[in-house]
């Protein structure tokens, strides 16, 4: 069975904002594999890169160096069994909840009546029965998340990208939102890669973490398996022995990343 997505030995080089004459290699001679229906967490420093390597799975973005692979097949535009959740919400402010989440399906050319049932049920099922009418000004940050979250789960993608989703949501929120998320991908087991820099969120959610150098040139520096039990509550698992143990090993590695990517930022 073919991977879900692979990103072979890539290398992303792109022209300075400054300097057109110069060059800076965002990420370099990265892999990584994605198995069918796991869920896997990419963590490192603030802008290590990681947003470089989830615009590559999409097709958003071509490395200039190395090859991407979607289930088996090679990738060279938009990556169509792919489905993009964003950091800041994708959301159009002059639709209701319910014409954003069928606005997809529409744009496929499917008939409004068919469109609007779906959506009502992806609505129902992030939590949000009875805001159909609501515009997006009159929805909390976690409420517009869950619009976003069934705005990509209705278009039934076979892989989700996800770039820090919940992390403008307050903490008790955010922990809620991964609680939510794993309910829904445990009834399909999609493919997920899941970008973030909270290494506890990352451990509480994945099957794998995969942990990043500071940039320039970012590369992966360790890959752990998170053999905690599943179904897994998000709320409780962090206060379990085995997750204490996984997040002081990869901490371990990722600590002086993140003080160099922090002292990278300051100098900037």
């Amino acid at each position: 069975m073919a991977n879900a997505l692979t990103l072979d030995n890539i290398t992303c080089t792109f022209q300075s904002k400054n300097d057109p004459l110069k060059t800076y290699t965002a990420v370099k001679d990265t892999t990584l594999v994605v198995a069918e229906g796991e869920f896997v967490c990419v963590v490192g420093p603030t802008g290590c890169g990681k947003s470089t390597l989830l615009n590559v799975a999409a097709g958003l973005c071509l490395p200039s160096k190395g090859s991407v692979e979607s289930f088996g097949n090679a990738l060279n535009g938009i990556n169509s069994r792919a489905g993009y959740l964003f950091q800041n919400d994708a959301l159009m402010p002059w639709r209701t909840a319910l014409e954003n989440v069928a606005a997809g399906l529409e744009f496929r050319g499917i008939e409004k009546n068919e469109t609007h049932t779906q959506a009502r049920a992806w609505l129902t099922r992030v939590g949000l029965n009875g805001f159909f009418d609501r515009y997006p000004h009159q929805l909390s940050g976690g409420q517009k998340k869950r619009v976003s979250l069934a705005q990509t789960l209705i278009m039934d993608p076979q892989i989700i990208l996800m770039d820090e989703p919940f992390s403008a949501l307050d903490v008790q929120t955010r922990q809620l939102m991964g609680k939510e998320l794993l309910e829904l991908w445990q009834n399909n087991r999609k493919s997920v890669v899941f970008v973030t820099h909270d290494l506890e969120e990352a451990i509480a959610l994945s099957d794998r973490v995969v942990v990043l150098s500071a940039g320039p040139e970012t590369h992966p520096i360790g890959e752990y398996r998170i053999d905690l039990p599943r179904p897994r509550d998000v709320l409780e698992i962090r206060m379990t022995p085995q997750f204490l143990e996984l997040h002081s090993l990869i901490w371990r590695a990722m600590k002086n990343e993140v003080l160099k990517g922090y002292e990278q930022q300051q100098t900037q």
